[in-house]
């Protein structure tokens, strides 16, 4: 666990800036990873990014596996348990993300019903949620956590007011989505209204006609040609590079052009919240479409009852797998956090995912390029344990419908 103390000094977090800082301080890149460093600090992920349904089927989960995941919004561990895992160990290296995740968790296990739940993390103008938080909430977290949601900032309002409006729009990349709205404003493009598609082909028109020609404006295409320009994604520079390996001419915008037709294109808005997140900043209604795989009312039970069966770490995943007996772990979660890791990281994270799995253990992750990060990296006696799944890995990353990874891959323990 961590100290989550209401002004804790997020940017001294020593998890985070091993994990970060690979080049000197007065170097380009050693500069680009500082600032990266400084921004995600504080909250960066109100919902997670990587798409549920499509993580269950890659690790075949079932009821009884012990799961091992990146938490970042914590909206898929609280999916996992849908499935009735036997435990599931949340590990971040951002304390705003570990104060979320529990934050969630206690709402599963102490607000009174679906709807209060789903009012509280997706609702807006909901002026009831901090009241909740209070009566339901707050009498059941940590100290620290709690003392991390009752903390009044500059404003004078207490961190927890910001589920009083639509959570949703906080954080780094809440922020970062609502200045792409006001960047496509400036150009005569109102986002939100691909809402109004009610077909794929509605949906690729408005893209084509509206979306599209955007990545060809200067300002956009200036933007893109800076590592900076995507820190607001949780991009960090090492992220940029591997996407810029992907076009030609100094400028990620060809990828980013592509990630988003995906995303407006691909899969009937009524069937993606993603998109409504991206083109509309808030989550469908009942009659628009559906919520995040967490909030569906089939779900509510199982994640209510499984709840307890869940611990929040301040840890990165490779000192949490170093305190885990051999033969432990059935399901690994690794998000995109190997993009970010030079060879070493890389070869001690698998050496203890390699020592901790049962056999038939399956590990999953994305990647901002294409290809997978540790093919070619990790020594014969690690890598030979592993088999590839390639072509299902192929098969669901076209189904995930949060589209902005280029790789989806699934690894199995052959022993």
């Amino acid at each position: 666990m961590t100290d989550l103390a209401p002004d804790a000094g997020f940017r001294r977090n020593r998890k985070l800036k091993d994990a970060l800082l690979q080049h000197k301080p007065l170097t380009r890149d050693g500069l680009s990873e500082r600032l990266f460093e400084l921004l995600f600090s504080g909250l960066v992920y109100a919902q997670i990014w990587e798409d549920p349904e499509v993580d269950m089927q890659a690790m075949e989960l079932a009821e009884g596996h012990s799961i091992v995941t990146i938490g970042s919004g914590g909206c898929n561990a609280l999916a996992y348990l849908s499935r009735h895992p036997s435990r599931i160990d949340v590990v971040d290296l951002n304390p705003n993300h570990v104060a979320l995740n529990r934050l969630k968790l206690a709402a599963f296990r102490h607000l009174p019903d679906h709807a209060t739940v789903v009012r509280h993390f997706a609702a807006d103008n909901s002026r009831t949620n901090s009241r909740n938080f209070d009566r339901y909430i707050a009498p059941y977290l940590d100290a620290q956590t709690r003392a991390y949601w009752t903390h009044r900032g500059l404003t004078g309002k207490r961190r927890i007011a910001a589920f009083n409006r639509n959570f949703c729009r906080t954080g780094l990349l809440g922020r970062f989505i609502g200045a792409g709205h006001a960047i496509a404003r400036l150009h005569g493009v109102r986002l939100d209204e691909i809402t109004q598609a009610r077909t794929l082909r509605e949906q690729r028109q408005f893209f084509d006609d509206r979306i599209a020609p955007l990545f060809e404006k200067p300002l956009i295409r200036w933007m893109t040609s800076r590592k900076s320009s995507l820190f607001g994604l949780g991009i960090p520079p090492q992220q940029y590079d591997e996407l810029a390996s992907l076009s030609e001419g100094g400028t990620i915008a060809p990828v980013l052009r592509h990630r988003l037709e995906k995303l407006a294109c691909h899969f009937p808005l009524k069937e993606n919240y993603f998109a409504w997140q991206a083109f509309a900043r808030r989550y469908p209604e009942a009659h628009e479409g559906t919520l995040p795989t967490y909030l569906k009312a089939e779900n509510y039970a199982a994640i209510r009852a499984n709840a307890e069966r869940v611990t929040v770490h301040h840890a990165n995943l490779t000192e949490l797998l170093a305190g885990k007996p051999a033969l432990s772990v059935d399901r690994f979660v690794l998000l995109d956090a190997q993009d970010w890791m030079n060879d070493g990281q890389l070869n001690e994270l698998w050496s203890e995912i390699t020592r901790t799995a049962t056999p038939g253990a399956r590990v999953i992750f994305r990647t901002a390029a294409e290809k997978s990060v540790i093919e070619g990296r990790l020594p014969e006696a690690l890598a030979g344990q592993w088999v590839y799944h390639a072509e299902r890995s192929a098969e669901l990353n076209k189904l995930d419908r949060s589209a902005i990874y280029g790789g989806f891959h699934i690894y199995e323990k052959t022993a």
